[in-house]
């Protein structure tokens, strides 16, 4: 048996106060449904937390239309950094998040009345969707793409939530061994070397790249693929200058984008395949286990690791052992017994949203 992608589970976002920026992105991307809030020490990322455990308190956030979610995470004992010098596209790293819409005018609209801190207009991306770039209020940029297919439930907010990321990498061929042998995105949307008028307003986007937009060719499989539909991956090349390392001298945890991570299911395959291809685990969870296999983490377990790429940018994975659905209930998803190819039926994963956010 060989592992399984089951999508993007989430993007990881470092910021200086968590509610704030969770409403903020309830309001702009509908991430209402709580799925855990932890507030205890990291310590198991030590190679990127300076070699000492570090508190903080992390919550992860669905948008049940569809797209994987939030991991909005801020330091509880220490202030977090911003990058050194402003994050340019091409720097090495995840620059972006890709977030789907249904009908990129309609969001188009509504983000806009959000008063980000820039909004593009509405173009083509090399691939030939409609998209167009936004600024958040904490420096994020994120690129709203249409998508007509693969929603879980039917649109009725403005966007869903994550659908890939835009990643500055030094070599997109070395690159390709993670982001389409391991990750499995295998189909090639684009592939331009140029300048890109639609990149004007973007920092350092009047450069000259190379940009290659993949997909995935096979349906995800898994128990949550269905919520968490198809993805997108950007790999952006600097061609006319030296990049930076977007975390260069600060730590995982920090301001902006701090992982990718996939929801996954047999580990220990997935783990001998990376090792194979040179990308062994830098960090994995099996250390603190407890008797059932699983990691806690608060409200959920699991087996969590990290790779990184070639250019040291952390991807995660994630194997869900237990979900709660309605924890004063005592409701949990027990994932470990079912089969691990098949989705679960859209009435359970449809109560998530029993977890919706009222009030932060």
């Amino acid at each position: 048996m060989s592992k399984i992608i089951c999508g993007i589970q989430q993007i990881g976002i470092g910021v200086t106060n968590l509610y704030d920026a969770w409403k903020w992105y309830i309001d702009a991307f509908g991430v209402d449904v709580r799925i855990f809030e932890d507030d205890t020490v990291a310590e198991l990322m030590l190679p990127y937390t300076g070699g000492q455990p570090q508190k903080r308190h992390a919550a992860l956030a669905l948008n049940l239309n569809g797209g994987g979610g939030f991991e909005i995470w801020q330091y509880s004992q220490r202030t977090p950094l911003a990058p050194l010098n402003t994050i340019s596209l091409g720097d090495l790293g995840i620059f972006m998040a890709k977030i789907k819409c249904f009908d990129v005018d309609i969001a188009h609209k509504h983000l806009k009345s959000l008063k980000p801190k820039s909004i593009s207009s509405i173009s083509l991306n090399p691939a030939g969707q409609r998209h167009f770039y936004i600024q958040d209020p904490r420096d994020n940029f994120f690129d709203i793409i249409e998508i007509k297919k693969q929603w879980f439930t039917k649109p009725n907010k403005p966007t869903g939530a994550t659908y890939g990321a835009v990643i500055g990498v030094s070599d997109i061929d070395k690159a390709l061994t993670v982001y389409r042998d391991i990750l499995e995105f295998d189909k090639m949307l684009a592939d331009v070397t140029d300048n890109f008028d639609e990149l004007n307003g973007i920092p350092g986007g009047n450069g000259k790249f190379r940009r290659v937009i993949l997909t995935h060719s096979q349906p995800r499989k898994g128990a949550f693929s269905k919520m968490l539909g198809d993805a997108q991956i950007e790999l952006v090349q600097a061609l006319d200058r030296k990049p930076n390392k977007i975390y260069e001298n600060r730590f995982w945890g920090d301001l902006g984008f701090i992982h990718l991570c996939f929801d996954i299911r047999r580990m220990d395959e997935l783990e001998k395949e990376c090792n194979a291809k040179g990308f062994p685990f830098t960090v994995n969870s099996n250390v603190k286990h407890n008797i059932k296999g699983s990691f806690d983490m608060g409200e959920a377990a699991g087996h969590f690791s990290y790779i990184e790429d070639p250019d040291g940018t952390l991807i995660e994975f994630v194997e869900t052992h237990k979900v709660p659905i309605a924890k004063k209930f005592g409701i949990f998803l027990n994932l470990d017994k079912r089969d691990d190819e098949k989705s679960l039926p859209n009435w359970i994963v449809k109560m998530l949203g029993l977890k919706k956010v009222k009030n932060l």
